[in-house]
């Protein structure tokens, strides 16, 4: 059965299509694009309909990372019946996302970014916004080390799945 990841943050311009971008080049690379699918959004409307922020695009380009996404905002009702994950980039993409929750279900879908991540050393992704290239940069650290910690564990749940139906 096909996984679907949906990235979240405020704008969906930065962090979230970096983290779809990324997540997307972990899966053709190990050729699971047929198995796990992605998507980005926001919890807040202000860039609906643009593309990702120039700026981020620029070091995503440079590590090998296409960032196509459009912005759109999060859609509660579909996105927590299509999605299996729900991921905030912060703390408070993750608090808004539990607002919008409807039920158990839908909590139980939500998760932070960096619980994927296996260097501990952030607690969320920051928001490069307002801030310099090294913040793109560490947005893209963080985001590579917590995509493939989100891979690993898909990688295994639908394993345990797969000899669970057999």
């Amino acid at each position: 059965m096909k996984k679907r990841v949906l990235f979240v943050c405020l704008g969906n311009i930065c962090r979230s299509p970096s983290a779809e971008a990324v997540f997307n080049s972990l899966l053709e690379e190990q050729g699971l694009e047929n198995e796990v699918e992605c998507d980005s959004a926001g919890t807040a409307a202000y860039h609906e309909g643009e593309p990702a922020d120039g700026r981020m695009q620029s070091h995503a380009i440079r590590r090998g990372y296409r960032l196509t996404s459009i912005s759109r905002p999060l859609d509660p009702i579909h996105d927590f019946d299509t999605f299996d994950y729900v991921i905030g980039m912060d703390d408070n993409n993750v608090w808004d996302l539990k607002k919008k929750a409807r039920n158990l279900d839908d909590l139980r879908k939500i998760y932070k970014m960096t619980d994927f991540a296996k260097s501990k050393s952030y607690q969320s992704v920051p928001d490069p916004y307002y801030g310099g290239a090294d913040g793109f940069e560490l947005v893209l650290d963080i985001l590579e080390d917590a995509c493939q910690g989100l891979l690993n564990r898909i990688v295994r749940e639908t394993q345990v799945e797969s000899s669970a139906g057999q």
